[in-house]
């Protein structure tokens, strides 16, 4: 193998990466009821930050009335410094970078996770899962520019904490992508209609966070965007309007990021289109933006095949909870000691909190590959020949479908 992906990397901004090994965003449930950052979560982090050029936390909310779930992350409000500081802090000493993902929810939470408030959305209308979302409150003109606001504070607080960059979560049907789905934004003023009208939340929010950032960080400090290819909803976002998306922000931020199940993901909606969704975005961002492409990659030719296939990044998820020295084995060439199975037993070895235990567990189970679970057992080699089948052409349940705890 070429291990390309062992090659390091620089941003325009000048930032460098040892390698093109990204620790994918995940959800871990482990923070404080108030957002604030727990012992739990530093030694995570910590314990898988030695080995990826890059590590993007798990999401942020940027407000109260943005939390999406239990156990969240928090960057609404400057008692969050220090926290995040010390986040950021246990990623960087290792050596990788560290991306701080923000996001609101948008209507992908509940009245009681925002302790009896309504959630909020483009329009009142409501998700169609789970098949119990609440109706939102549509966001007033005041509420827009607010939101817009808390994105460009938590960026400014992650600047204080000593991020290297901020990715904004546009992905997974959060709120960012709430406005440019016409599913869930059905306004008719200046910030819903057309698509070019639906971008419009999308961009306001890139362009305050950039100001921020030209105004209070150093210059290698970057800006990421993560997005969803394609909804599955009528009427819903579709790849031409991903496609037509990247194309409009490729040049006002650093990265774009993909979430898929599989690297190898083709269309949902259009089963007569077999290109990868990799090779299509790549094509829009080449020259532009570097493109993190995601999704089951497990092995070294995993990640070899990604980028071959156009991404200039890969994201690594699932597998890191496995195999916390992944980038290290690669590097050794030890690729036979590299675990791709887990057992439940060992994942308090492995530095995953208690309550992210429960949660791959539970939500998580089918996609884990438990080497204690009858149902999940198996060869690697047939676990990953079912895994990319499943992906392939149809959506995971980390893009937006598992169930919170």
């Amino acid at each position: 193998m070429t291990n390309d992906v062992l090659q390091g990397y620089t941003f325009k901004s000048g930032l460098r990466l040892r390698n093109r090994v990204v620790m994918s965003p995940m959800t871990t449930m482990a923070s404080f009821y108030n957002g604030m950052v727990t012992k739990d979560e530093i030694e995570y982090y910590a314990a898988r930050s030695g080995g990826p050029g890059m590590v993007i936390t798990a999401v942020a909310n940027v407000s109260g009335r943005g939390k999406g779930f239990e156990g969240e992350l928090s960057a609404g409000d400057d008692l969050m410094i220090p926290g995040l500081t010390r986040l950021a802090n246990a990623i960087t000493s290792n050596g990788a970078r560290a991306v701080l993902q923000i996001f609101h929810a948008g209507r992908k939470s509940n009245s009681g996770i925002l302790r009896g408030e309504r959630t909020q959305s483009a329009s009142a209308v409501a998700a169609e899962y789970p098949s119990d979302a609440e109706i939102p409150e549509a966001m007033s003109e005041r509420e827009i520019e607010e939101t817009i606001e808390d994105f460009a504070d938590a960026t400014r607080r992650a600047i204080e904490a000593g991020f290297d960059g901020v990715e904004l979560h546009g992905a997974n049907t959060y709120l960012l992508q709430q406005f440019f789905s016409p599913h869930s934004n059905r306004r008719t003023d200046q910030w819903g209609g057309g698509r070019d009208e639906r971008m419009r939340f999308a961009l306001a929010v890139i362009e305050r966070v950039r100001a921020v950032i030209d105004r209070h960080a150093d210059s290698s400090f970057i800006l990421g965007y993560r997005l969803s290819p394609e909804e599955i909803e009528t009427p819903g976002i579709r790849l031409d309007d991903s496609l037509y998306f990247a194309e409009k922000i490729r040049d006002s931020v650093d990265y774009i990021h993909l979430s898929m199940g599989s690297y190898q993901r083709t269309s949902l909606n259009d089963a007569s289109d077999e290109e990868p969704l990799l090779a299509q975005f790549a094509r829009v961002t080449a020259g532009h933006a570097p493109l993190i492409g995601v999704g089951s990659i497990e092995l070294p030719e995993d990640a070899e095949a990604a980028l071959k296939g156009g991404a200039d990044l890969v994201a690594i998820g699932r597998e890191l909870l496995r195999e916390p020295q992944w980038v290290q084995k690669v590097q050794s060439g030890d690729y036979a000691s590299i675990r791709t199975t887990l057992n439940r037993a060992d994942m308090t070895e492995l530095a995953i909190p208690p309550v992210t235990q429960q949660y791959l567990a539970t939500s998580f189970r089918t996609v884990m590959h438990f080497s204690d679970d009858e149902g999940q057992r198996g060869s690697a080699t047939e676990q990953g020949a079912t895994r990319q089948s499943e992906y392939r052409n149809h959506m995971a349940p980390m893009e937006g479908f598992e169930k919170k705890l």
